[in-house]
């Protein structure tokens, strides 16, 4: 917009968040939500995008459909403005383009009338967005040299009406946005206004969500599958040549988990390595942490292990998660550096752990086969058979977990030191879209990728988990979810995050054909 930002006065970013999928956001927005004070988004923003809000940020939704009050443009206007003069910065963020059919130019209008700076952040619209995941193109070289974004629902009053008839001979492709009630009325406007009946037209809902839905059709029959489908918004309807395009380009929902969606239970900062990959197979990701990491109540015995490395020294320094590894480290790091491990070997419980150690430019000595504590003793024991001196083994661990590992070097004749290095602590209370989600029934998967997780989930969402499928990392994590009285549907092989993807992934698949066969038992029975 241009104008100096007056002293006192914040300043409103109106950021398009895309049609759905949270990766589709741009950098400058990703940039103006982690620097907003406050946000105000609608109803149909994906979640996840709040995820990089700031901790402190105030986060307003501007209410749901059949669940509560609608918020007026003139009350949003309103709330902009108060927001703004009291120095804020405001992020307002909309579905698709805040500038296509969102509003936005009336809401930049209210805010320069107050001399409040705005800066416009471009989204992904849905019609580009559907013409990328449903693969129907809005231009063609042979059939499409130009696209008319058209809304299926004007104003109330509005003295200026569109032109249905000039609209019909429009050369090109015609992408209807908000037109799923007034299908019939314009549909029959095109028709009449010399558009043939049996052009090619497409519905597309939830464009870019794991369980976006396309029908192919003609303009004539669109609003009848509307009404037979039960089709309800945010719907794109496509019309023209070159929505017939359509099966070349359908690798959307050729992904192998599309139409999934899965529930990461991990805590937040590990979590998102295991939520792109899933992003990348098609699924739509929730994130509920169940247990945080922190610091130690005190460093006083990390600090004591730590000078033991000089003298007496350890022969072995066990690392159990990637986590004690960052956290025992770095508590080196800070008063010493990595050549005080000359004398130790390294051992790592598990891939990731090992590749924990590599971000310090360590390599594991040790990664045993099975990722568990009695494959790891196992392998220590095997490797010090040889020793002159019963073994000295330091292990680096959480707040909680199996005294497993300890118990049995103990019971070998090793002299075994436990720290702990971090805490697990449970999280509290369950975030309110999660619970919405999980009442809907709506994730079809949950990750268990610990006992600690499983039972935190289980004290956390036990009554809502309802017919959700249980994915679980081990058959430690499995015996876990059994005891507090859930089957899981799939264990990972090997015990890994890689693994458990491909749990997931051949137990959708599992489910997919299940639901194909009663479907063709309910054919033959018809």
């Amino acid at each position: 917009m241009g104008q100096l930002q007056q002293p006192g006065i914040g300043k409103v970013y109106l950021v398009g968040a895309g049609p759905g999928d949270p990766r589709l956001l741009t950098l400058r927005g990703r940039e103006c939500l982690a620097t907003a004070d406050t946000v105000l988004y609608d109803y149909l923003v994906n979640p996840r995008l709040l995820e990089h809000c700031r901790d402190d940020a105030t986060r307003i939704c501007l209410g749901r459909h059949g669940r509560t009050r609608i918020w007026t443009q003139p009350e949003v206007n309103a709330k902009l403005v108060e927001l703004a003069l009291s120095g804020q910065r405001v992020v307002r963020l909309k579905c698709g383009d805040p500038i296509v059919f969102a509003r936005g130019a009336e809401e930049a209008e209210a805010l320069e009338t107050h001399g409040i700076p705005v800066e416009i952040v471009p989204g992904v619209t849905s019609a580009l967005a559907a013409a990328a995941c449903a693969g129907i193109p809005l231009t063609h070289r042979e059939h499409a040299s130009a696209v008319a974004l058209v809304t299926g629902h004007e104003r109330d009053g509005k003295v200026e009406e569109l032109d249905f008839a000039r609209l019909a001979h429009f050369p090109g492709t015609l992408a209807i946005y908000m037109g799923v009630t007034t299908a019939g009325v314009w549909t029959t406007a095109l028709m009449e206004g010399g558009l043939p009946a049996d052009t090619p037209a497409a519905l597309v809902r939830r464009v870019s969500y794991c369980d976006q839905q396309t029908w192919c059709c003609t303009l004539e029959t669109l609003a009848e599958h509307i009404a037979d489908h039960k089709v309800r918004p945010p719907v794109i309807a496509i019309i023209g040549p070159a929505a017939e395009q359509k099966h070349a380009l359908r690798w959307f929902e050729q992904r192998p988990l599309f139409g999934q969606r899965v529930l990461v239970t991990r805590p937040r900062q590990q979590a998102l390595d295991l939520i792109g990959k899933l992003e990348e197979f098609g699924a739509e990701t929730l994130l509920q942490p169940t247990i945080e990491i922190q610091p130690p109540e005190t460093w006083e015995d990390v600090d004591a292990s730590i000078a033991k490395l000089v003298r007496p020294g350890w022969d072995w320094v066990v690392f159990s998660s990637a986590n004690g590894v960052a956290a025992w480290m770095d508590r080196l790091l800070e008063h010493g550096d990595v050549r005080q491990l000359a004398g130790a070997k390294l051992a790592a419980v598990g891939s990731a752990t090992a590749a924990a150690l590599r971000a310090y430019r360590l390599e594991a000595d040790l990664v045993p086969e099975q990722y568990h504590a009695e494959g790891m003793s196992n392998a220590i024991l095997q490797a010090s058979l040889h020793n002159s001196h019963p073994a000295r083994v330091l292990l680096v661990r959480a707040s909680r977990g199996r005294d497993v590992l300890r118990e049995t070097l103990t019971a070998a004749g090793m002299e075994v030191e436990q720290v702990t290095a971090y805490q697990s602590v449970d999280v509290e209370a369950a975030d309110p879209e999660v619970v919405d989600a999980l009442s809907d029934g709506s994730p079809t998967w949950v990750t268990v990728t610990s006992s600690a997780i499983a039972r935190s989930l289980d004290r956390l969402l036990g009554d809502r988990l309802g017919a959700a499928r249980l994915a679980s990392i081990s058959p430690i994590t499995s015996a876990t979810l059994r005891e507090l009285g859930y089957e899981p549907t799939v264990e990972a092989e090997p015990h890994t995050m890689d693994g458990l993807l491909d749990a997931i992934v051949a137990g959708s698949r599992g489910a997919a054909t299940d639901v194909d066969r009663e479907r063709d038992q309910q054919r033959d029975r018809e």
